[in-house]
């Protein structure tokens, strides 16, 4: 070739060029128009979320005072659980089965002589305590779930389970030292005394007209016992064991010689 001599390209060489890029052109266009498309789709349907606050920080500066908790409202508080050891007494323990069995006890249970359960005038429902024999030196433990006994100078009513636990059974009775193990405070609640057990109601009734002179308040409480209903009229109601026992000698200083401290329940 020549210098300074053009050189010609033959047309249908060209054309083919530039049909060969025209492809290649149209395909990166049509790339870009969707990878916008893609986009645009993504924001329509997810929308952007700020990130959550963050916590508070577990200390508390320097310098700065912390809130005083607020006071819970509702129910006021109720007393601290028993201390083991607080509660001891002695005296005479006796034991029932039939035909108390199969009944409700005072807390609404179904009395069964076979659990270690037993019945106590003021300790509270749910109180266990150790039983001992001072006779035997055998112990057994209880959980209270009932209110008695009213009789003499008894302190305590044991379930068949229990007395047999201690050798009891047989004598009927027998000299023990209860300790109070856990459960609901002893101290706090509301303690009564009890005057009379009538079948008749009109006699629970005309012994509560009698005292109610005198003292209040003075109320008669359905108990629903194996011989049939019984109605206990019963005297007061302070604070403290220590003030229904002062409010007993009160009532036999008046007369009432069947006189119990009780815990009331309801």
């Amino acid at each position: 070739m020549k210098s300074g001599q053009r050189v010609a390209i033959p047309a249908a060489r060209t054309a083919s060029r530039s049909r060969n890029s025209l492809p290649n052109t149209s395909r990166a266009l049509t790339l870009s128009v969707m990878a916008i498309a893609i986009l645009l789709s993504s924001c329509s349907h997810h929308a952007y979320s700020p990130p959550p606050p963050a916590p508070p920080p577990s200390a508390t500066q320097p310098g700065a005072t912390r809130p005083a908790p607020s006071r819970p409202s509702g129910a006021p508080p109720r007393g601290q659980p028993a201390v083991p050891g607080e509660y001891v007494e002695e005296g005479v323990a006796s034991w029932y089965g039939d035909p108390f069995n199969g009944h409700r006890t005072s807390n609404g249970e179904i009395y069964d002589m076979y659990q270690f359960t037993a019945a106590h005038r003021t300790l509270p429902f749910g109180a266990v305590l150790r039983v001992t024999n001072l006779s035997n030196g055998k112990q057994t433990e209880v959980r209270i779930n009932d209110r008695g006994p009213f009789v003499g100078n008894r302190i305590i009513d044991l379930s068949l389970s229990a007395a047999r636990a201690i050798d009891m059974v047989g004598p009927g009775t027998a000299q023990v030292r209860i300790e109070m193990l856990g459960g609901p405070s002893p101290t706090v609640g509301a303690f009564g005394v009890q005057v009379g057990a009538f079948l008749v109601k009109e006699n629970a009734d005309a012994l509560r007209d009698r005292l109610a002179a005198q003292f209040s308040p003075v109320i008669v409480v359905p108990y629903d016992s194996p011989n049939g209903p019984y109605f206990r009229v019963r005297v007061g109601r302070v604070a403290t064991e220590a003030a229904a026992g002062d409010l007993a000698s009160q009532l036999r200083a008046a007369g009432q010689s069947y006189t119990f401290v009780v815990r009331l329940d309801n």
